[in-house]
C-alpha cells in the first residue's frame, strides 16, 4: 500500500482517446490522455506501462484496476474491458467497473445531467442529484429541453444540449483517467461485479446473413 492509500490504476477507451491515471489516496501520481480514434488496442498497454513507471510503480504495486465500462465506442470499450480482466486475473486484484458518465459527473457539484455524443442526432443521459435519477439512457438530443430543463451540463455534447435547454456547461472537474480511479478507488473492498462493457445501442456491424 502506498503512504497515501491503496495504488488505483484507471484507464478507459470508449472514445476515440486512450486515458490512464495512477493514483494513491488524494495524490495523482501520474496521468495520460491522448485522443486517438483507432489504434487503442495497441497504444493502451504502452500507456499503462509509461504512467506506471512515471508513479513510481510496478505492477505487482496495485491493489485494483478500474476500468472505463462505457456507454461508447463498442470495439473502444470491449478494449479497456478485457485488458482489465487479464490485468486483473494476472495480479489477482479486483477489476473495477467505472461507468463513462459517472467518472464525467465526479468532482462536480450536483445536480448536474451528463450529455455524451452518441453521434446520429442522440447523445448519453445521465441525471445526478435530480431527485429520481436513472441510468444511462440513450436519447435524441431534440429530446433535452423537456427532460431536463436548465439543469447544469457536462460532457462533450453539453455545449449542444445547453443550446436547447439553457442550462451552464460546467468543465470537467478532473482528467477522465483520474475520475476512473478515483471512483475505483472509493469501491475498493465492496462487493462488485466483473467489469462488463456497457452497451445502450447495438454495434454497426452485423453478421452477413448465410449465403451472403
Amino acid at each position: 500500500m502506498a503512504p497515501d492509500g491503496p495504488l488505483i490504476l484507471g484507464f478507459d477507451t470508449s472514445g476515440p482517446w486512450c486515458c490512464a491515471a495512477l493514483v494513491a489516496g488524494p495524490r495523482v501520481l501520474a496521468s495520460a490522455h491522448e485522443e486517438i480514434a483507432i489504434g487503442q488496442a495497441e497504444r493502451l498497454m504502452p500507456m499503462l506501462e509509461a504512467v506506471l513507471a512515471e508513479g513510481g510503480a510496478n505492477w505487482r504495486d496495485l491493489a485494483a484496476v478500474g476500468v472505463g465500462t462505457g456507454p461508447g465506442n463498442f470495439t473502444g470499450v470491449r478494449i479497456a474491458v478485457a485488458a482489465a480482466r487479464g490485468i486483473a486475473l494476472g495480479l489477482g486484484v479486483p477489476a473495477i467497473g467505472v461507468g463513462l458518465l459517472e467518472a464525467r459527473a465526479e468532482g462536480l457539484a450536483r445536480p448536474l445531467a451528463v450529455i455524451e455524443d452518441a453521434r446520429r442526432g442522440e447523445v448519453y443521459l445521465q441525471e445526478f442529484g435530480l431527485g429520481a435519477d436513472e441510468g444511462p439512457r440513450l436519447c435524441d438530443l431534440s429530446d433535452l429541453a423537456p427532460l431536463l430543463g436548465a439543469v447544469a451540463l457536462a460532457g462533450s455534447a453539453a455545449g449542444a444540449a445547453a443550446a436547447l435547454t439553457g442550462g451552464a456547461v460546467l468543465p470537467p472537474a478532473l482528467p477522465l483517467g483520474v475520475a476512473v480511479a478515483r471512483i475505483a478507488a472509493a469501491r475498493l473492498g465492496t462487493n462488485q461485479p466483473r467489469p462488463a462493457p456497457l452497451y445502450l445501442r447495438a454495434p454497426d456491424a452485423r453478421p452477413q446473413p448465410a449465403g451472403a
